[in-house]
């Protein structure tokens, strides 16, 4: 059986991705999308959204315990998984050490630990010629002082992506890492993301269906990195040529004349 996999479905690009993955590959080499997510009854919702038969695991990426139920029901049913979304993950505003240490801790374990335990699991029963989609965000590409663990995890994921897409070339298992900037989901509405967004974030802002259609072209075409809009295109570029002290200074000017 030909499968696709998808954590932190229940909602955001995690959704998308499970409704453009089951049109896009439904009946045409996917047989059937395991989704992962703590809430089971918004998976039980995206069920009935699409065309493919979907696997439910209400599990929550951030305890052991849940890669050891993937990892027994991969051993299990032994698919060949076609193609892996790691779309997990939350942020938290602030300073370091403003937040409860155990919401900025268990940020880093599901941002970082969680996809690279899932990826880890899920390695051995990818197929040649798979996908693998790791989401990060353009905040990776520069340090965020005001976001800077979520930032730093999301440096994580870009590197280690960069990384495994070369460990993997043998076997033709594409990984891209998907960095937007920020995108129109629940995302800005969950504890510790209130508070108002810069004006330059706002103007970025993006239609999470149009990240996702993006993220599964590149995926498909075999690029190593997706960035989508100019805006973030552009910001990538800066953070490649420009000393990244000067636009931390840049960008705590634009703060304050607000």
């Amino acid at each position: 059986m030909s499968i696709a996999i998808v954590t932190g479905a229940s909602s955001g690009m995690g959704w998308e991705a499970v409704v453009q993955t089951a049109d896009r590959f439904g009946g045409n080499g996917i047989e059937e999308i395991w989704v992962i997510a703590r809430r089971l009854e918004r998976l039980k919702e995206l069920r009935r959204k699409v065309p493919v038969p979907l696997r439910l695991f209400a599990l929550d990426l951030t305890e052991d315990s849940s890669l050891d139920v993937l990892r027994l029901e991969l051993a299990r049913r032994a698919p060949r998984v076609k193609i892996l979304v790691n779309a997990a993950g939350y942020g938290r505003l602030g300073k370091v050490g403003e937040s409860e240490l155990s919401q900025e801790t268990g940020m880093v374990r599901l941002n970082c630990e969680a996809l690279y335990g899932v990826t880890h699991v899920v390695l051995p029963f990818m197929a040649d010629h798979g996908r693998i989609l790791l989401f990060a965000s353009a905040a990776g590409f520069l340090p965020q002082p005001g976001f800077a663990a979520y930032a730093a995890t999301k440096a994580f994921v870009v590197s280690f992506g960069r990384a495994l897409n070369e460990e993997l070339r043998d076997r033709d298992i594409i990984v891209t890492s998907v960095c937007p900037g920020p995108v129109n989901t629940e995302f800005f509405e969950t504890e510790g993301m209130a508070g108002e967004l810069p004006f330059y974030k706002k103007l970025a802002m993006a239609d999470p269906k149009k990240v996702v259609k993006k993220a599964l072209r590149d995926s498909m075409m075999g690029k190593p990195v997706s960035v989508y809009g100019w805006t973030m295109k552009g910001f990538w570029i800066l953070c490649k040529i420009i000393p990244h002290g000067l636009l931390l200074k840049g960008m705590g000017r634009l703060k304050d004349n607000r």
